[in-house]
């Protein structure tokens, strides 16, 4: 089946919607709003060190995985549109955040996002490259941890919502 390609840029929008259950296990419900709708549930746990029961990944551990598997789905899904030939595809991911403690919390900082791509083909090193800038411009996580973003906070108070800086 092919797909239609649009002629002007669309806008992807998802929501989700968590509810704290047990220990330290979030419910979530994630929609897909924009340009379609799908809808998926997903949970996530802590282990021990948070007081969870690690009933279900952590939240990295599923950030990590939608970033691998971003890259992974473009690669895959240009390599056709690019006529490129892709006989195995593994890909290697590392992410690495500073932690620092601050009395009884701490504060997180990235330090680093690293991708290794093995990729098995019979089309030409160049065609191979020109396919992985490709799938990096179209990744939705990549592309969201390539440029500044401005992440917004709100508490629901008895007289609507504020914003919390």
């Amino acid at each position: 089946m092919t797909v239609e390609q649009p002629k002007d840029p669309l806008t992807v929008t998802f929501t989700c919607d968590g509810q704290a259950v047990g220990k330290m296990r979030n419910e979530l419900d994630v929609t897909m709003t924009e340009p379609m709708e799908e809808h998926f549930t997903l949970a996530t746990d802590e282990g021990p060190f948070h007081g969870g029961d690690a009933t279900a990944p952590p939240p990295l551990a599923l950030f990590v995985g939608g970033l691998t598997g971003c890259i992974m789905t473009q690669l895959r899904a240009f390599a056709k549109r690019m006529d490129v030939k892709i006989d195995d595809l593994r890909v290697e991911t590392k992410v690495s955040w500073q932690w620092t403690p601050k009395g009884r919390i701490y504060e997180t900082a990235p330090k680093s996002f690293d991708i290794d791509i093995f990729l098995e083909s019979s089309s030409a090193f160049d065609q191979q490259v020109a396919l992985i800038q490709a799938a990096k411009k179209g990744c939705f996580v990549e592309q969201t941890l390539s440029v500044a973003n401005k992440v917004t906070h709100r508490i629901k108070s008895d007289d609507g919502f504020v914003a919390i800086d």
